[in-house]
């Protein structure tokens, strides 16, 4: 159902039992997949790309133009996949020419009240960003990552998959998978072993990681302690992904237990 006062483009790309509400604006370059809910005052509008079973609630703005200066009405997009839930006042940006030109959301996540995601970013699938969370510009989010209530992710900021960040938390370093962190400023707490637990890893696997962690982490300087890593850990896949998201990029600081 269209609501009589919903205001499409008559380019736009509506697909089947699309639901969109009173108010709402969708522009000429929107695509909205099948079966999405496009609750009263809601504004889509740029190069955006909406899956199916997608929600929208009202208030939030979709598409328009990114928070940077270096912005000039370039093409770019916005990539949003099947399943998420995006709450009310949540802002969602395209890309920039400078960024890749794309900003690019998974599957099965949900946005909530007021958070903010900027140009450039990469969301992975299943992830929970909670209420007045701004994700800075370029910042990667891996697969099944939470991020707690009002803390902020400055920009280009990596953070591994199914890693918790605690609440009113300042992300400026690297989080890697798995880890757990939390303060003013983050630092790595542990690891998120409920999380792991929920994924029904086992717990020999788990066991190994909690030991690796240990290893990695126990001085400051991480290049070391990694070539001095106990080769029975290289088994491990977990320990693994961990290793690579130090490796992938040397230019970023990691968020250890030591960060101040």
């Amino acid at each position: 159902m269209i609501h009589k006062t919903a205001i499409i483009d008559s380019n736009a790309k509506i697909s089947d039992n699309v639901n969109i509400g009173a108010y709402s604006v969708i522009g000429p370059n929107v695509q909205i997949g099948e079966g999405s809910i496009i609750h009263p005052q809601v504004n889509i509008s740029g190069n955006t790309t909406i899956g199916k079973e997608t929600i929208i609630y009202p208030f939030a703005s979709i598409g328009n133009d990114p928070q940077d200066l270096k912005y000039n009405g370039e093409e770019t997009a916005l990539i949003i996949g099947n399943n998420n839930k995006i709450r009310e006042y949540v802002t969602i940006n395209p890309g920039t020419i400078g960024g890749g030109g794309k900003t690019i959301i998974g599957d099965n996540c949900l946005f909530m009240v007021s958070s903010h995601v900027a140009h450039d970013c990469i969301v992975g699938n299943n992830v929970i960003i909670a209420n007045n969370v701004p994700l800075g510009g370029h910042a990667q989010i891996e697969d099944n990552v939470v991020i707690g209530g009002n803390s902020a992710v400055q920009q280009f900021t990596r953070i591994g998959k199914m890693a918790m960040i605690g609440g009113m938390c300042g992300v400026v370093k690297d989080v890697i998978p798995y880890g757990m962190a939390f303060g003013n400023r983050c630092a790595l707490q542990g690891l998120n072993l409920i999380g792991l637990r929920r994924k029904n890893i086992p717990n020999k696997e788990i066991l190994s990681l909690s030991k690796s962690y240990k290893e990695i982490f126990k001085t400051e300087n991480l290049s070391d302690n990694l070539l001095n890593l106990d080769k029975k850990f290289s088994d491990n896949y977990l320990v693994k992904e961990i290793i690579d998201f130090i490796n992938k990029d040397k230019k970023r600081p990691i968020c250890t237990p030591h960060s101040k």
